[in-house]
């Protein structure tokens, strides 16, 4: 079906439509893997992990040299399963009237922007979506905006990631939601130049870093709605410490979901991010905690399991744990039936898109694809500050 481009093209429409553009704080603080290689969907790349390793303590004089400790290294993996794409179609007709009115290339323009726009958009909402779900520990009261009369929030932030080990090297990140934005902007101690360090707050509204971090917004986070589970427990085997895999009793009701808060009973003070859910807790499966797991080992009894309430997940972690690679598509051998393909990188994201224009029978369709992947590789460098 042609496009409905009547209004477009009244003579009185000479201004270019202006496009707006969400705040996308998650991709410019991930690790961004982006070339012009293609790509099947679907496809795996690996990783590899090395584990803690064991201390010696002690020495023996020997004419030969100590065999070593074996070492296991481990590999993750992450699929190119993700595809976006925007197509514009345009008749010889739509052509013409654009011509005689606001002009092609202005409307053209515009459009291949409203596309950078929604698959940046998509694409934002994907790491946001990951990075909270992926993360180790939270913190922070659900329902309540952080910042409202300082930024403390920011210290224990630091303090989940430093406990798990994460390197404070100038890559690590917050990223909030625009209400968390307004809050911070509006502390007094940042607006005053002497306090700050600077002006940019004041004059510029630019967040500026505060104690390691760089803050940043996105317009793609949104309200965690909780699982409905009630009255579940873990089985009575207990835990060490680290333990990241739980097995339920059959009790309760419900369901615990990717992405919930938990505590259990005897360890109230840290709040766990459920990895991998249970459908069902009465049935006895099990649930997996971001890494690294439990802080209070558990002991040989059921432990009840609270599920926190909803609320909205800002996130900080470290640059190397949240992986974001980006291609474009696979094409036959000796291409398909573009006539013109190009690689653009959109402005306002950074991100890299495939244009590919093909021509039909009286009729062009403009196309702007990738396909892409996200992983978390490290949630023990991940935390979530509730809000």
């Amino acid at each position: 079906m042609a496009n409905v481009l009547t209004s477009l093209a009244a003579d009185i429409y000479k201004a270019a439509d202006i496009v707006g553009r969400e705040l996308t704080g998650f991709i410019p603080s991930v690790t961004i893997n982006a070339g012009s290689e293609r790509v099947a969907k679907d496809d795996t790349v690996r990783s590899h992990f090395t584990r803690a390793q064991t201390v010696n303590t002690t020495f023996a004089p020997a004419m030969t040299i100590p065999e070593g400790t074996d070492q296991t290294v481990d590999n993750k993996t992450m699929t190119m399963d993700s595809y976006a794409s925007v197509q514009i179609p345009y008749t010889g007709e739509d052509i013409k009237h654009l011509r005689n009115g606001a002009g092609f290339e202005t409307v053209y323009g515009d459009q291949i922007k409203q596309a950078f726009r929604t698959c940046a958009n998509k694409i934002e909402n994907a790491l946001a979506l990951a990075a909270y779900k992926a993360s180790s520990r939270a913190y922070g009261t659900a329902g309540t905006t952080p910042f409202a009369s300082n930024f403390n929030e920011i210290p224990q932030l630091r303090k989940i990631l430093a406990d798990n080990g994460c390197p404070f090297d100038g890559q690590l990140s917050i990223v909030m939601d625009t209400s968390a934005g307004a809050a911070l902007r509006s502390l007094a101690q940042l607006q005053k130049a002497n306090e700050a360090g600077g002006t940019e707050m004041l004059r510029q509204g630019t967040l500026l870093d505060i104690q390691g971090f760089m803050l940043k917004e996105s317009g793609q986070i949104a309200t965690h709605t909780k699982g409905t589970g009630a009255s579940a427990t873990t089985d009575n085997t207990g835990y060490a410490v680290g333990s990241s895999t739980l097995t339920l009793a059959s009790a309760g009701t419900g369901t615990i979901l990717s992405g919930d808060i938990v505590t259990f009973a005897g360890d109230t003070a840290n709040k766990y991010v459920i990895n991998t859910g249970d459908s069902d807790v009465s049935n006895g499966g099990t649930i997996v905690l971001g890494t690294p797991g439990i802080r209070v080992a558990m002991s040989a009894a059921t432990k009840a399991i609270t599920v926190g309430n909803s609320y909205t997940p800002n996130v900080a972690f470290h640059k190397a744990a949240i992986e974001l690679a980006i291609r474009p598509p696979a094409q036959p051998n000796g291409g398909d039936a573009a006539v013109d393909v190009m690689i653009v990188q959109d402005p306002w994201s950074g991100l890299t898109f495939e244009i590919a224009v093909y021509k039909g029978y009286m009729k062009t369709m403009i196309e702007v694809r990738c396909l892409y992947g996200i992983k978390v590789w490290k949630p023990d460098f991940v935390a979530t500050l509730i809000g």
